[in-house]
């Protein structure tokens, strides 16, 4: 029986589910139901779910209902833990259909005991040392003796190659074909892959399950560009390790290893407020250290935009100290006893101890660090640094820079970066020459004050302002701002209240008009009509991504119709524009999408995925390079119109 005050199902309302237990849920489920799976999950959407002792409870009709008890993680990590109670259960269609309606569990947040023992006693043996010497993060086989890149194991390349297929299998398809049975193959190749050791394709499997979801329920915020991007890395990562390829950053790092790190004294920047498509929420404060690298510290649990919200002033337990996100954004610790994983995240062990150290504004000490180099400058070498392969890698390190405001187009912030400080003083003028610099919204969730600030900013063209942000890696001259402040020595620029401490976190405090400078009569008010173009969007390659996209929205088939439609035209103004290997490779993919082969008797066979897939992926990557050099040209390119 469910509870009277359950209501329609809402993901964020139920457990996240590890992979192993809804694959296997599929699995068992009679061959003869798998067409009407999808139809299940979808009728989920209306069916009442409400609490029961330990877990809740999905009326699924008159037949039955499904209990779901998730583990003290707060997850299902066991297919006990899901119970139906109609006669068929547990090979059920009920039970299997809310176990898909769940959000994908983080296997690194909530361990599957199986997957552990697994790992540490692997067929070949050496993954047994590994884990007797605690380095199980990095699989056994990837890293000789002396250092050197080892080729991936046996068991490795065959978790690989289960990968390559299940995905393959979904870009064929198509994201309409790509319901719960081909989600469950990838979810299996997944758990797969975490035996073997390979977390980096893991990672991409399970969020390319969840770019799937996301798109079919047409979720908002949601990206077909992102879905393409994680559809990419999986099949490079699969594809690259199957062939034997050695490179460790293939493997990737199983958990996030938080080593000892001394005496650390760290200064806030800003406070991010974190609401990701997984079910989790919370606040990252953004730190940098006395020797300049960038750390954070987060509080993200499971929740929906609520619980980001709440995480304004939020207190977390970092060891024995008690640290308030609001207070340490703007001021800093000394901290003891600290450890620190790859990523730059500060850990909370119990033996963690801290003191307050003395708030300190952005143009003094290590923070003051963020404004020194010209933004083309750090740009560049960051574009020069990032993985280009790893999409969740690209673009994660804070930048900031000092800009002038020149107004806005649509829901963007348009500006300038100013000209270093000179001797004579006076307001700085913008760089000769220099970029126009979008500023978008990080989250635009109504929650959250990101779009109310930047239209404020907007609102006051000539107003000089000081920006931190991460680079937009998918846009040319974006920047996402995560915090503003004055500009020292400007007349023109923020009036903060003290307490500020010369900075407003643009997810949670709210700028008003009497934190703004008196306004200009000179300055023009009003939207730019003029921005200057986009070296992305209004590239040749535009045709490209159109048919890269179409091949994960629609499959196989559609790229094949797209192409006999366009015929020629669809590789000649790509070609014409001087993009000669992005025309040849979009002339491959069309090829291939179209190629079927004949059996013995001359009969059409079904069209091998194996070639469409690497035809996709080459034109993809290929794009992403391209696109990637017109990003970097467009910092240091003067806009045009």
């Amino acid at each position: 029986m469910t509870d009277r005050t359950a209501t329609a199902v809402d993901t964020d309302r139920l457990p996240p589910v590890l992979p192993a237990v809804a694959a296997a849920a599929v699995a068992a489920l009679p061959p003869r139901l798998h067409k009407r799976l999808d139809a299940a999950v979808e009728r989920l959407a209306g069916a009442p779910v409400g609490p029961v002792d330990g877990g809740v409870s999905v009326d699924c009709g008159p037949e039955a209902s499904v209990t779901l008890t998730p583990a003290a993680t707060g997850a299902v990590t066991d297919p006990h833990q899901a119970r139906c109670s109609c006669l068929l259960a547990p090979r059920c269609l009920h039970r299997t259909a809310v176990l898909l309606a769940c959000p994908v569990a983080d296997p690194a947040t909530h361990p599957d005991p199986a997957a552990t023992t697994a790992m540490v006693s692997p067929s070949d043996g050496a993954g047994a040392a590994a884990a007797r010497t605690g380095r199980t993060g990095t699989s056994a086989g990837t890293v000789g003796r002396a250092g050197r890149s080892a080729a991936p194991t046996k068991a490795q390349r065959a978790a690989a190659d289960a990968l390559w297929r299940a995905a393959a299998a979904v870009l064929a398809a198509g994201v309409p074909a790509a319901g719960a049975v081909p989600q469950a193959e990838l979810l299996r190749a997944a758990h797969s892959a975490r035996l073997a050791g390979l977390p980096r394709a893991e990672s991409a499997a399970l969020r390319t399950v969840r770019g799937l979801r996301a798109h079919r329920r047409r979720q908002d915020g949601h990206r077909l560009a992102e879905l393409v991007d994680v559809l990419h890395d999986l099949l490079y990562v699969a594809g690259r390790l199957a062939a034997g390829d050695p490179d460790p950053a293939l493997v990737g790092v199983l958990r996030r290893a938080y080593q000892p790190d001394g005496t650390l004294e760290v200064y806030g920047v800003c406070r991010e407020p974190v609401i990701s498509a997984t079910g989790y929420a919370g606040v990252v404060t953004h730190l940098v250290a006395a020797d300049g690298r960038q750390l954070s510290f987060g509080d993200v649990k499971p929740g929906g935009p609520d619980r980001a919200r709440d995480c304004a002033r939020a207190v977390t337990e970092m060891g024995a100290v008690a640290v308030n996100h609001a207070v340490l954004a703007r001021g800093g610790l000394r901290i003891t006893g600290t450890t620190v994983s790859p990523d730059g995240r500060l850990g909370a062990g119990k033996g963690v101890r801290a003191t307050p150290l003395t708030a300190a504004d952005w143009s003094t000490g290590p923070l003051a660090r963020l404004f020194t180099r010209p933004l083309a400058e750090v740009v560049t070498a960051q574009l020069a640094t990032d993985d280009p392969e790893d999409p969740a890698r690209a673009g994660t390190a804070l930048v900031g820079g000092d800009l002038i405001v020149v107004g806005a187009a649509g829901d963007q912030v348009l500006a300038r970066e100013l000209a270093p400080a000179t001797d004579e003083g006076g307001e700085r003028a913008p760089v000769p020459d220099g970029p126009l610099i979008r500023l978008v919204p990080v989250d635009s969730h109504p929650m959250l004050a990101h779009v109310a600030n930047l239209r404020r900013l907007a609102s006051r063209p000539g107003l000089r302002v000081r920006v931190v942000g991460r680079l937009d890696p998918d846009r040319a001259s974006t920047l996402r701002p995560l915090a503003v402040g004055p500009v020292p020595g400007s007349a023109a620029t923020l009036r903060l209240p003290a307490d500020w401490h010369g900075r407003a976190d643009l997810g949670y405090d709210e700028l008003q008009g009497g934190h703004l400078p008196p306004r200009d009569p000179a300055e023009t008010t009003g939207t730019v009509r003029t921005v200057g173009a986009d070296a992305v969007a209004e590239s040749p390659l535009w045709r490209v991504r159109r048919l890269v996209e179409l091949a994960v929205s629609g499959g196989r088939r559609a790229v094949a119709e797209a192409a006999r439609g366009d015929g020629t035209g669809l590789a000649g103004p790509v070609r014409r524009a001087g993009f000669t290997t992005a025309a040849a490779l979009t002339t491959a993919l069309a090829d291939e999408s179209a190629r079927r082969g004949r059996d013995a008797f001359g009969r059409l066979a079904n069209a091998d995925p194996d070639g469409y897939a690497w035809a996709w992926l080459a034109a993809t990557a290929h794009l992403a390079a391209a696109e990637r050099e017109l990003i970097r040209s467009s910092w240091t390119a003067a806009p045009v119109g």
